[in-house]
């Protein structure tokens, strides 16, 4: 399927007027998902990316489509994920049916789908009932690390093109998992987590900095994050010439990939006497965090793989058990898992080469060339012409008793058309289209409190 070439103008800057840009559009559902989709899509589709030819002169037009929810990013969320290559303002909301009608009517090349597992099955039913002669390549895969619903995640994304591994170990569960089920295990390929990058990590005279990686649903009792905080706060005490950050992911109120009901933000206005003048909570591109950071401590978050990818020295925490629940179980082998009471003392984890060279952190300087093997697949279907259907490994057939429960969830039917009342009503008019659109506002602004906020408060009531 060649790329389009109706757009001579092109972005600025593009090295040639007239070639050809690819189209691609990124649907996701959070802030997380949408920074790995669109550093996904820029790398996979860059000029020459897998292409021996030379590949499109131009670079591809990314078109952001953030599908609503309760974890739809805010705009102050989007601007913190860090420099994409896409224009926050350009980037729309839109359901289900508004991705569909957009693939169907807008010529997308290829489509980056950055979402939740059940979304993918969704989109990928959805794209299959639209019966397109010339559909995109469709690609999705996962934002970190899996360490939890192997199966069930990776059966819900079967039937995409393309399904990205961030490492060697994760593409060798991956394709176990298709193989033992009898699914075609072709589409999983090999590559990294597309937001590595920095400078690597040189400790400057005179600064001493410990960054804690909070992650919004792990641990998820509140007397297990007031356990984290309160360690953290000692240390800051113990050692007042150290700069001590908790890294936050998100304010009160914003959700990420995964549900926050207990913000660090709210203990730590609990601390006893306040807390010490070197402890300090941040916000921000976790990137620049990293530039300045001399130790990072965590219980299982991607920034860890962050940090390793720039050899920044790294702790993973037993403090709360080394369990699946926690996710810091992916880190046996590596030598960086320790305990609060050794980091007080000063010991600093040596992270183990083998197992970093399975993990996808390209701390060897290998991260240039670790999207070359998508891009040449990616590059191979554009130019294989019409690709077959799509054929995900659900079916009615296969799974009637949990495939339309999926598929309902985002207003489709068992054989991916729309639900009755699931149409996308026709604009009449721009005023009545504004008001619409306020409405619509104003019924996401409600809804997301309550899901935020309002719904969270009564659980925490409940367990009283």
């Amino acid at each position: 399927m060649p790329p389009r070439t109706d757009d001579p103008a092109g972005p600025a800057g593009s090295p040639s007027f007239g070639a050809p840009a690819l189209r691609v559009a990124v649907l996701a559902d959070s802030d997380t998902r949408w920074k790995w989709g669109a550093l996904t899509a820029r790398r996979l589709t860059a000029p020459g990316a897998g292409r021996g030819d030379g590949g499109p002169a131009r670079g591809p037009e990314v078109h952001g489509l953030l599908l609503r929810g309760r974890a739809t990013p805010t705009p102050r969320q989007l601007a913190e994920v860090g420099e994409v290559g896409v224009d926050a303002g350009r980037v729309r909301e839109v359901t289900t049916l508004e991705f569909l009608h957009a693939v169907r009517d807008e010529g997308y090349d290829v489509v980056v789908l950055a979402l939740v597992g059940g979304a993918v099955q969704a989109m990928l039913h959805g794209l299959a009932a639209l019966g397109l002669p010339r559909r995109p390549v469709v690609v999705t895969g996962y934002v970190g690390v899996v360490y939890e619903k192997l199966a069930d995640g990776l059966l819900l994304r079967h039937g995409a093109d393309v399904v990205l591994a961030n490492s060697r170990h994760d593409a060798g569960r991956f394709r176990a998992v298709y193989e033992g089920v009898g699914a075609d295990s072709s589409a999983v390929t090999e590559a990294a987590l597309p937001f590595l990058g920095g400078e690597p990590y040189r400790r400057e005279p005179g600064r001493d900095t410990v960054v804690f990686a909070a992650q919004p649903s792990v641990p998820a009792s509140r007397a297990d994050r007031t356990y984290l905080l309160r360690r953290l706060v000692e240390h800051a005490r113990r050692h007042p010439g150290r700069e001590v950050l908790l890294k936050l992911r998100s304010k009160p109120g914003e959700h990420t990939t995964h549900i926050e009901e207990l913000p660090y933000q709210r203990l730590a206005e609990r601390i006893p006497g306040g807390p010490p003048p070197n402890f300090r909570l941040v916000y921000g591109h976790m990137g620049e965090v990293l530039d300045r950071t001399d130790l990072l401590v965590t219980v299982s978050s991607t920034a860890a793989l962050e940090a390793l990818h720039r050899r920044i020295p790294t702790a993973v925490l037993s403090d709360l058990g080394v369990r699946e629940a926690l996710g810091n179980h992916h880190f046996i082998s590596s030598g960086l898992i320790t305990s609060w009471d050794r980091l007080d003392e000063g010991h600093r984890p040596l992270p183990d080469e083998e197992w970093l060279a399975g993990q996808g952190v390209a701390a060897d300087g290998s991260y240039a060339d670790a999207y070359d093997a998508a891009g040449a697949r990616v590059a191979g279907l554009l130019d294989a012409g019409p690709l077959p259907a799509i054929t995900p490994y659900y079916t009615p057939v296969s799974a009637p008793g949990y495939l339309p429960g999926v598929l309902a969830r985002y207003h489709l039917a068992p054989d991916g058309r729309p639900l009755p009342g699931a149409a996308v009503p026709k604009e009449t008019g721009r005023v009545r289209g504004a008001v619409r659109e306020t409405v619509r506002n104003a019924a996401r602004g409600a809804y997301r409190h309550g899901v935020q906020r309002v719904a969270p408060a009564i659980r925490r009531v409940g367990e009283l």
